[in-house]
Formats: C-alpha cells, structure tokens, sequence
C-alpha cells in the first residue's frame, strides 16, 4: 500500500512539473510572437521612411546661401532729400 501511495505522489509531481513545462513554453511563445510583430511594423516603417526620403526632392540643393543677398541689391532705390540742381 505504501508503495501504490509513493507512485501516486511521484506521479502527482510529474504531472505537476510538466503542466508548468508547459505553461513555460506557451509564456515564451506569446512573447516571440509579440516580438515577431513589433519587428515587422517596425521593418514597414522603416521601409517607408526610406522610400519618401528617396522619392522627396531635395530643394536644398539648389540653394546657395551665398548668393541670397547679392540679388537684393540692385532692388533697392536709395532716395535722398537733396534735390537735384538744374543743369544750364
């Protein structure tokens, strides 16, 4: 009776221990599938950030921040309060 009573015990442990096993691997497999998906959003996003940089023209380019002022120049009229003198 003492040994049918042991197995019983044993056999309850086992059980035990793989129901955890178990859980375990359900635990890590909803985490690698959660990590799955945060990847692959991450990978769209990426890819679309790379394709509008390359399909947006660079309007720098054409700027030269050198030549900005020297076109103003000749716009402006410098007036003064001397009259002009009438030439004879």
């Amino acid at each position: 009776m003492s040994n049918k009573m042991e197995e019983l015990l044993n056999t309850a442990r086992i059980n035990e221990l793989l129901h955890k096993k178990e859980l375990e691997e359900k635990n890590k497999n909803a985490i690698i599938i959660i990590l799955a998906i945060i990847g692959a959003i991450a990978a769209v996003v990426g890819i679309s950030y790379a394709v509008y940089k390359h399909m947006t023209p660079d309007y720098l380019d054409d700027f030269d921040s050198d030549d900005i002022y020297d076109n103003f120049d000749d716009d402006f009229i410098e007036f003064s309060d001397n009259k002009p003198e009438a030439e004879d």
